[in-house]
């Protein structure tokens, strides 16, 4: 969309929709290429809770929306995330395959820390 937003649609994974669910409005998230290139290029923000996702008549299965806050100053990729003993126990390192996860404050900031990037 034209201000930077979209929906984030398409999980299919049980434990990814809990997380989708328990997203509130204004929350910060991290956006991470899971396919191409495995590394966290930004941030966004939520700006829809759950909702019934569009691409599926089938309502067990839910999309929020999001909007770009910033791209990051560095990617961080995955292994330079595994490689960070600050972030061993991060959901992304222990729970891989999950496409959505928690981010603790501490490890966000450890993200913003790889990025060189400042937030706000």
């Amino acid at each position: 969309m034209s201000d930077g937003s979209t929906y984030w649609d398409g999980v299919r994974s049980y434990a990814a929709r809990i997380q989708l669910r328990a997203m509130r409005d204004g929350d910060i998230c991290l956006f991470y290429h899971s396919n191409e290139g495995k590394e966290i290029v930004g941030v966004c923000k939520v700006i829809k809770e759950a909702y019934q996702d569009p691409t599926t008549d089938d309502d067990r299965w839910v999309a929020v929306d999001v909007q770009a806050i910033k791209p990051l100053n560095k990617s961080v990729t995955l292994a330079q995330v595994k490689a960070n003993e600050t972030l061993a126990n991060m959901a992304l390192v222990k729970l891989s395959r999950l496409s959505v996860g928690p981010v603790q404050d501490f490890e966000f900031e450890e993200i913003m820390k790889m990025a060189e990037t400042q937030f706000p």
